[in-house]
């Protein structure tokens, strides 16, 4: 089984080709690629594996789950509530090349 872990945004995933992933909006079409696995060869980079290539497509950006943050101090009648929607980017692994 073919395998990579690659780091986009500072975050590490564990990918394998075909798979769908969610990550955090992208501006930048740049992955570093940190170990490959093909069957019984594994290369780990030092920090990065040089000639592996990941390629991927990305998908439009979609909007993930609203978090809600509250505020609250007893006594003093402070109340106070935000909250905001984190902007995911969809991308689909293509292909793993070493």
């Amino acid at each position: 089984m073919k395998y990579a872990v690659i780091k986009i945004s500072g975050k590490q995933h564990k990918v394998v080709e075909g798979e769908r992933l969610l990550v955090d909006k992208l501006n930048e079409e740049k992955i570093d690629t940190l170990l490959v696995r093909d069957g019984d060869e594994t290369i780990i980079g030092k920090p990065y594996v040089s000639r592996a290539k990941v390629s991927f497509k990305k998908e439009e950006v979609v909007k993930g789950k609203k978090i809600d943050i509250l505020k609250y101090k007893a006594k003093s009648r402070y109340r106070k509530h935000l909250g905001f929607r984190p902007q995911y980017t969809p991308i689909v692994i293509e292909k793993i090349s070493l």
